[in-house]
C-alpha cells in the first residue's frame, strides 16, 4: 500500500496512491490526514488497503496522481529523528580531518534530533542563503512509527515500523563544525528537509525490506548527471529496528515519528572509501563524502556546495524501471 498528501492546509489530505503512482483515492473522512490514519492505525489501516484494492480494480472514485501536488506525507510530524547508520560515511568525515573512529561507533549509533514541524514538499525549492553555509543534499531512506513503547526491543521495533520513504535530508556544512564545537548538537545547520512523495508499507517492498533495512539502489543526480548509486541495503551499520530501539531506550516514541538512516554510503569494491559514479564506482549521497575524499586522495576538496539553479533528484526505481516513492526533485533558490 502506498500513501501520499495532497497539499491542503497544514497537514496535507491524505490520499491511496495506485502501485504505479498513476492514480490516487480518498480514504474514508475519519483520517482526513495521514497523522489521523497513524493514530488509528488498527482500525486505519484495514480500511486503508481496501481503498488500495478498489483502486487496483477500478472500483473506486479517482483522480490523477501528480506528483507536484503532493505535499511531503508527513507535512509537519511529531518527531524527526536521524541516524547515522552507514558509519563508512562517518569513518571518512574523521579521516578526511584525520581523526580516528572511536570503537563504540560501531556498536551505538549516533543520532541526532531535527526540526519536524516543517517538511518541504518533495518539489519545493531548497533555499540559498549564504555560500559560506555550504548547502548540501543528504540522500537517506526513512521509516515512519507507530506508537512504541519505552526499553521495546530490536524486534518490538521492526514490528512498529508502519511505512517506508526518502528523504532529503538538506545540510548546512559551513555551520556544522562550530555548532558541534559547542558540545550540544545540530540546529541551524539543519533546516527544512524534504520527503519523498509517497511512503510504502513494508509488505509492498517484497524482498527489498528485510530484517529492517532498505535494499536497492538509491539514484541521486545532480543537474542531470548521475552522482550517487549506493544500495541502502549493503554497507548499513545499525539497521532501523536497532535505530528505533536506541531512541527509545529511555523514551516513549509517538506515532507518526520519522526515524532516518542518515546518508546512504557504500564502501569501494576494494573496501576504500568508493569511486565517483562517473569513474565507475557507486557514487555519493551527499557532496560532503566526495569532498572528503578528495581531500584524503589530494589534500583539499574540489567539488563545489550547492548554489542557486542546481538541481537535486532523489529516486529509488523497481525492477521494471518505476519510480517506488516518487521522486524528490528540487531546485535550489536564492
Amino acid at each position: 500500500m502506498k500513501l501520499a498528501s495532497l497539499k491542503h492546509g497544514r497537514d496535507g489530505r491524505l490520499v491511496v496512491v495506485s502501485d504505479d503512482l498513476a492514480w490516487c483515492a480518498a480514504p474514508p473522512p475519519m483520517w482526513p490526514t495521514l497523522q489521523a490514519a497513524l493514530d488509528d492505525w488498527a482500525h486505519a489501516e484495514p480500511i486503508l488497503r481496501g481503498v488500495a484494492e478498489s483502486l487496483a480494480h477500478d472500483a473506486v472514485p479517482h483522480a490523477r496522481f501528480h506528483e507536484r501536488d503532493a505535499a511531503s506525507p508527513l507535512p509537519r510530524a511529531y518527531q524527526w529523528a536521524d541516524g547515522s547508520a552507514y558509519v563508512n560515511h562517518v569513518e571518512l568525515v574523521r579521516r578526511a580531518r584525520g581523526a580516528e573512529l572511536p570503537a563504540s561507533f560501531w556498536t551505538d549509533p549516533l543520532m541526532y534530533q531535527g526540526g519536524s514541524d516543517a517538511f518541504l514538499a518533495p518539489r519545493d525549492a531548497i533555499p540559498f542563503v549564504d555560500p559560506a553555509w555550504g548547502l548540501d543534499l543528504e540522500a537517506e531512506v526513512v521509516v515512519v512509527t507507530g506508537d512504541v513503547a519505552r526499553g521495546s526491543s530490536r524486534d518490538e521495533a521492526i514490528a512498529a515500523i508502519r511505512l517506508i520513504g526518502l528523504v532529503n535530508d538538506v545540510s548546512l556544512r559551513g555551520l556544522i563544525p562550530d555548532e558541534l564545537a559547542k558540545g550540544f548538537g545540530f540546529v541551524q545547520s539543519k533546516p527544512a528537509s524534504a520527503l519523498s512523495p509517497v511512503l510504502v508499507t513494508p509488505d509492498a517492498l517484497g524482498d527489498r525490506w528485510q530484517d529492517g533495512k532498505l535494499h536497492g539502489v538509491l539514484n541521486v543526480d545532480i543537474n542531470g548527471a548521475a552522482f550517487g548509486r549506493a544500495d541502502a541495503g549493503e554497507d548499513m551499520t545499525f539497521d532501523f529496528g536497532t535505530l528505533i530501539a536506541h531512541l527509545a531506550k529511555t523514551r516513549d516514541i509517538g506515532a507518526g515519528s520519522v526515524i532516518g538512516s542518515g546518508t546512504v554510503s557504500n564502501r569501494g569494491a576494494d573496501g576504500g572509501p568508493g569511486r565517483p559514479v562517473a569513474a565507475g564506482g557507486r557514487g555519493y549521497s551527499c557532496i560532503a563524502e566526495l569532498r572528503m575524499v578528495e581531500t584524503i586522495e589530494s589534500g583539499a576538496p574540489a567539488t563545489p556546495w550547492l548554489a542557486p539553479g542546481d538541481t537535486v533528484r532523489i529516486e529509488m526505481l523497481d525492477a521494471r524501471h518505476h519510480s517506488i516513492f516518487g521522486a524528490i526533485e528540487q531546485i535550489v533558490k536564492a
